[in-house]
């Protein structure tokens, strides 16, 4: 555990060209955001003190204690479906880059499609929920939360068993100061990908990735597919080298 106050959060300050809502009370802010979205002029956070009804992916319940994260980016990206959901790859990087503040980068990894894993547990999730009109992306939802002060009790016989960010530092972690630093991350993702591509993203987080190189697990309904994790293709597909050979799986839960 680390007793020194992570280093740039002090200095932190909100990203041009995004908006920020903060809340004390919402059902969940993915479905605040949905409500909101109408009324929005730029990119926005939104972020709720507490949730009465978070969900995850798949219609998981998501546990959301008092003083974890609880935010969606509600944003109008354009083009279509396979371009929005790049933002999960962004997203996770950004968390990946915030948390980095909190603790060694050693402790922290990306295990695909959404989560970040602190010490091998799930530390933080993201759930992107869109609306599309004509085959084109209207508008993008980008939840995501994170144990920052406590692991959920809720969860139980998890794959990955929930962790808090709070086990690696000595007092509180302030959420809105969190969100703050990851939304600067964020903005800068964007501007990576605006001018330069998928490819330096996917870059990045591959170099982050849980298990790249070994023998994971991709489970897709009754199905099953066990090989080596390769990489993540120009679409974000998982890409494992089976007995069969390559197989590229554009969802899935992973377990390893």
């Amino acid at each position: 555990m680390s007793t020194d106050t992570p280093k740039g959060l002090g200095e932190a300050r909100w990203p041009s060209g995004y908006d920020r809502i903060i809340l004390d009370e919402t059902d969940s802010t993915n479905a605040e955001a949905a409500r909101m979205a109408g009324g929005l002029r730029k990119p926005t956070w939104i972020m709720a003190r507490h949730q009465t009804a978070a969900r995850g992916r798949r219609g998981k319940t998501w546990d959301n204690p008092k003083g974890n994260l609880a935010a969606t980016l509600m944003m109008r990206p354009g083009g279509l479906p396979g371009w929005a959901a790049l933002r999960s790859f962004l997203a996770a990087n950004a968390l990946y880059e915030t948390m980095a503040l909190y603790t060694k980068r050693d402790n922290l990894a990306l295990k695909w499609p959404n989560d970040v894993l602190l010490n091998g547990g799930k530390v933080a999730g993201i759930l992107l929920e869109t609306t599309s009109s004509g085959g084109t992306v209207d508008w993008l939802a980008v939840g995501i939360g994170v144990n920052l002060a406590k692991r959920p009790t809720a969860v139980k016989d998890a794959a990955f068993a929930p962790v808090s960010l709070a086990e690696e530092v000595d007092g509180p972690i302030d959420a809105e100061e969190f969100l703050t630093v990851l939304a600067g991350f964020y903005a800068t993702e964007e501007s990576i990908l605006e001018t330069m591509g998928f490819e330096p993203i996917r870059q990045s987080w591959l170099s982050r990735a849980a298990r790249l190189g070994e023998i994971i697990t991709a489970k897709t309904g009754d199905k099953e597919i066990s090989g080596t994790f390769d990489s993540i293709d120009d679409q974000g597909q998982l890409v494992l080298i089976s007995a069969k050979g390559p197989v590229k799986i554009p969802a899935a839960d992973v377990f390893f």
